[in-house]
């Protein structure tokens, strides 16, 4: 006997799917998208898969990267009065993905807005990648041109936290490469086909996973996870005592401890202290 549909509230419902397995819709997203009086989805021909394993026969409209302000709007008109299911390709609506100028046009009207969570690649990447998952950041695609690629990277190459992108395939060895030379050659994972039967994740340096990929680029969906830069080594009393000695030449005492201290990533108090030992053996 199938599922009574629910009786769903107008508004929009956010609702993550399967990225590879259909097995892991939730129970909740089955309710929802056996209920909803319309689906926007990214592209029908895939949602309808998933429709058709759960038993859904609900309506559908494309929502995705080229849907322009009428779509949103004719979205938003059915909201005020049904409720509407928002779905991408696969995983979590909004990652990667431009259904956030729906949810902030509905919000801006008053439009009840519900998140159904489920399935992310980046975050099941984490999982699977071995690196440290207590700070993270998702950076999405790199850009395509080199000179903005590199430019990306450089700002995240001092972020104390470990980086998340998504890749195509015939991309992987070229962004591994810009990775390490902006980045250094810091421990990574390639995670690919995530839930689907040739899953794999390949852990290694950036360097030796673009040795790696470099003629045999492979297949399918595909996350880069980078570590975190290794710590510092903590600056000696010389380069200390140089630094605070340079400093202090040029600017007043607290400014000079100031930009020690951060540059050196060392204690303010220690910093301090230190200057002024050196101050008094004037």
């Amino acid at each position: 006997m199938a599922p009574l549909p629910l009786d769903l509230e107008p508004g929009l419902y956010i609702v993550a799917t399967p990225i590879g397995n259909l097995g892991d819709i939730t129970l909740r997203a089955a309710d929802v998208l056996r209920s909803a009086a319309l689906i926007a989805a990214e592209d029908t021909r895939v949602t309808a898969k998933l429709l058709a394993r759960i038993g859904s026969d609900r309506p559908m409209v494309p929502y995705h990267d080229h849907s322009d302000s009428r779509v949103r709007a004719r979205l938003l008109e059915r909201m005020r009065n049904e409720s509407v299911a928002l779905v991408s390709d696969a995983g979590t609506p909004l990652i990667s993905d431009p259904g956030f100028k729906l949810v902030r046009e509905a919000r801006a009207e008053g439009i009840t807005v519900t998140t159904i969570p489920g399935p992310c690649a980046a975050i099941a990447a984490l999982t699977l990648a071995a690196l440290p998952t207590d700070r993270f950041l998702f950076a999405g695609f790199l850009p395509a041109k080199a000179k903005s690629s590199a430019d990306t990277i450089a700002e995240f190459g001092g972020l104390d936290a470990t980086l998340v992108f998504y890749e195509s395939g015939n991309r992987l060895a070229r962004s591994l490469e810009a990775l390490k030379d902006g980045l250094g050659d810091r421990p990574a994972a390639v995670v690919r086909e995530i839930t689907k039967a040739f899953e794999e994740t390949v852990t290694g340096t950036l360097g030796t996973l673009a040795t790696r990929y470099a003629d045999a680029p492979p297949k399918g969906e595909i996350v880069i996870v980078v570590g975190p830069p290794e710590p510092a080594a903590p600056a000696d009393a010389d380069t200390l005592d140089a630094a605070l000695a340079a400093a202090m030449e040029a600017q007043p005492l607290k400014s000079a401890v100031a930009e020690v201290s951060a540059a050196l990533g060392l204690p303010r108090k220690q910093v301090y202290a230190r200057a002024l030992e050196l101050r008094g053996g004037e």
